[in-house]
């Protein structure tokens, strides 16, 4: 049975972020998923979640200097002890949340940086990441992205995240395959899907509708199919709703009750 993450991040935003656990639970989501927890005490999220019955099943790792438009710092040379520390404050966050996962952002390749550099200096720190936690038990993700969304983005194909993931050698790390993204920099979902998702490296999935990243149900990708072929290969992991509301949230939600529909009477 498929598991619908509500990204409260993005979701919801007719409330106030710490209201927005209960709109979730409300509308049916078991999990909830979001980009940066970090400007709200862990203990008090942790409040939310339990009182609502949610699960956390996903955030990410502090973006560097978000003043400065950074994405993560993984990639960049001469940023690990920073990185480091925003790693260790991410696994307190996912200590106290009892969070599963944490994204790891690669960052935003300098424009006169060397790939090949910068790639060393990705895999290295994704290595130390992944080792700090698997004491907690917990998983490392990361996710290729667009550079329409984010241009300059360091990480963008399915097979050079699975490639990374065959270098770094961690059974703890994993991919984020986030179908917006892949369509929109590879396309052909249904085949990229069969191809990685055997792998047992898929750890986290994400949608919305593309080229808007609005509901699911609009725009080109035909998700009820793809979440036929999610359940046909055994898919048990969470699927992240991380899109912008076209027009509020519980108005768009119809993808959602077609979906939870469809399985019952699978």
């Amino acid at each position: 049975m498929l598991k619908f993450a509500a990204n409260i991040s993005l979701l919801y935003n007719e409330y106030g972020f710490l209201d927005r656990f209960q709109a979730a639970a409300q509308d049916g989501f078991k999990g909830v998923e979001c980009l940066f927890p970090y400007a709200w005490p862990a203990s008090e999220l942790a409040v939310r979640l339990r009182d609502n019955g949610l699960t956390q099943a996903l955030f990410n790792g502090p973006p560097g200097r978000e003043d400065a438009g950074e994405r993560g710092l993984a990639c960049l040379p001469g940023r690990e002890a920073e990185f480091r520390e925003g790693i260790e404050r991410a696994l307190e966050y996912a200590e106290a949340l009892s969070c599963p996962r944490i994204h790891v952002m690669a960052g935003l390749a300098p424009a006169d940086g060397d790939r090949a550099h910068l790639r060393e200096t990705y895999v290295h720190n994704l290595a130390w990441a992944a080792e700090a936690a698997a004491k907690g038990g917990r998983d490392v993700m990361i996710e290729p992205i667009n550079t329409r969304d984010i241009p300059g983005y360091f990480l963008n194909r399915q097979a050079d995240a699975h490639a990374v993931i065959d270098e770094v050698g961690a059974p703890n790390l994993k991919v984020q395959m986030d179908l917006y993204h892949c369509q929109i920099v590879e396309g052909d979902l249904e085949m990229r899907i069969r191809q990685y998702l055997p792998t047992g490296r898929v750890g986290h999935m994400q949608i919305a509708g593309v080229p808007a990243r609005h509901e699911p149900d609009l725009g080109e990708i035909n998700y009820p199919h793809l979440f036929r072929v999610l359940e046909e290969l055994g898919y048990d992991g969470w699927i992240g709703c991380e899109y912008r509301p076209a027009n509020g949230t519980r108005a768009g939600l119809g993808w959602l009750h077609a979906a939870e529909r469809a399985v019952s009477r699978g």
